[in-house]
């Protein structure tokens, strides 16, 4: 499949669908895996790089599930192409500066990516909409299995899976779920929240992993360790915290409609006229705004069909993915605010303006609630 097709439609992982498809974006697992008696990436020589992604990419393209896939060396590859993959997170931020020696396998649902001499010679990952870690995992186990059949890879008895980093090293795997949570950031309860899963061995990070600011309301949680633990101890565990995560966000979210729904009306109000009618905003207000869209359709205020459509505008919206709609010269940062907000203002005209008959209601219902007692 040409990267072309790719870039045509969104990843099944992006269809607003599974299991607690209103508050968790999407699950992922990634499996780190290196090649017996071979130095990793960053150690290797040039050839020595080239040696394992010919003897790795020819493995990977054999596995059933990648039928028809996507396969690409990372020198062949624009920067905005690069660019759009990390921003699908496709591959990661680091593997987009690679070039010779480097590729990836893309599935034609891109819902199973494989980068090969990221930092370890392969990192493959699994992904599927809504919280469904057990289902990502048996996918990339299957994968992962399939590849071991055909690969020599480097494994202790006593330590496990041997990898470039040492906090991965064990079962190799990172599993996490992309959580939008804002009622908690509304409330002012999500450093409470970040906190008590930090403390418990989880990791909350950005939107793009390690490193990155939680725009749009988006946060990444997964597990830390990696040594002394299953593969199926960790998505237990982390299946469980999530769950109690997305139990808080729903209570704040009643919480806002029941004790402050003119802050919360007017939230969603101000964010459907800025969006709707604005000729240039930036990636980071465009999301911010647009995850109050998103709750606002979670709480009924807007028709359920138009989930999809804005979910999509999260990625869409990307600076890579708005250069390369536009199909011409490179844009400046101004011409893609504007853009972007002509964008954004054609997918809202097909949204109807917030239906407040909900949060008025709980608003009137508390002042009798009040007058009564």
């Amino acid at each position: 499949m040409d990267l072309s097709k790719i870039f045509e439609k969104s990843g099944d992982w992006l269809r607003g669908e599974g299991p607690h498809g209103q508050i968790v974006f999407s699950s992922r697992v990634r499996l780190a895996r290196n090649l017996r008696e071979r130095p990793f990436p960053g150690w290797a020589k040039k050839n020595e790089r080239v040696e394992v992604l010919h003897e790795a990419k020819s493995a990977v393209e054999r596995l059933p599930e990648m039928a028809g896939a996507c396969s690409e060396n990372l020198e062949a590859l624009s920067s905005l192409e690069k660019q759009i993959l990390v921003e699908r997170h496709l591959i990661s931020r680091e593997h987009a500066a690679k070039g010779v020696g480097s590729a990836v396998v893309i599935s034609p649902e891109q819902s199973l990516s494989v980068m090969i001499n990221e930092e370890d010679h392969l990192r493959m990952q699994a992904m599927a909409c809504g919280l469904q870690l057990s289902k990502v995992y048996d996918m990339i186990n299957t994968a992962d299995t399939g590849l071991e059949s055909l690969l020599d890879y480097a494994f202790h008895p006593q330590l496990g899976y041997l990898t470039a980093c040492p906090t991965n090293v064990g079962t190799g795997m990172r599993a996490s779920a992309m959580i939008h949570l804002p009622a908690l950031v509304m409330g002012d309860q999500i450093n409470k929240i970040i906190n008590s899963v930090n403390k418990i061995g989880l990791a909350v990070r950005g939107l793009h992993g390690e490193g990155t600011e939680a725009m749009g309301n988006l946060f990444q949680v997964s597990n830390q360790t990696t040594l002394g633990e299953s593969e199926v101890e960790i998505i237990e565990r982390l299946e469980k915290v999530i769950g109690t995560i997305i139990e808080h966000e729903q209570n704040a979210r009643q919480l806002l409609l029941q004790h402050k729904p003119v802050t919360l009306l007017d939230q969603i109000g101000r964010a459907y006229g800025v969006l709707s009618h604005s000729h240039s905003i930036s990636s980071k207000e465009a999301l911010n705004l647009l995850s109050v869209i998103k709750l606002g359709i979670d709480l009924c205020l807007f028709p359920p069909a138009h989930r999809v459509p804005i979910d999509e505008l999260f990625i869409q919206t990307q600076p890579a993915h708005l250069q390369n709609g536009a199909q011409a010269k490179k844009m400046s940062a101004e011409e893609r605010d504007t853009l972007r907000a002509a964008l954004i203002r054609a997918t809202l005209t097909q949204i109807p303006a917030p239906d407040v008959v909900k949060i008025t209601s709980s608003e009137k219902g508390t002042s009798q609630q009040k007058h009564d007692e």
